[in-house]
């Protein structure tokens, strides 16, 4: 990737489009942002391939992120809460406990930032 200087920040051209990146809103998405979008939608991505393969269907995943932050060390992300709520029929909450093991196992976001960023997942399951 090749990052190009602008005003207020920075963009990039990827195959989807132009991503620009600020830590001023009014310019592009801020880099804690993109970390955790990052983080959330490749264990969702997961999640969904996880849930496919064992032939568990669902109508809807969403995702709620909170986010901790440390002002005192440069506002760093020390911790991400990822609240997955699953819709379906009939759901098992064992079946969906292992599925978010697996996902946590592969999700390569959550991998890269173990030991540097505090990443807990929680499920709810909605009857569709």
């Amino acid at each position: 990737m090749k990052f190009s200087m602008k005003e207020g920040g920075f963009f990039t051209e990827v195959e989807y489009g132009r991503l620009d990146i600020s830590g001023d809103e009014t310019y592009g998405f801020r880099p804690y942002q993109l970390l955790v979008s990052s983080i959330a939608v490749c264990s969702g991505g997961v999640l969904r391939k996880i849930l496919e393969k064992m032939r568990i269907e669902v109508q809807d995943i969403s995702i709620s992120a909170d986010i901790t932050r440390n002002e005192e060390e440069a506002n760093k992300v020390e911790k991400i809460d990822l609240l997955f709520t699953i819709t379906g029929k009939g759901l098992q909450e064992n079946k969906i406990e292992k599925a978010m093991e697996l996902t946590r196992k592969n999700c390569s976001m959550v991998q890269s930032v173990i030991g540097s960023i505090e990443v807990n997942e929680t499920f709810e399951i909605k009857e569709g």
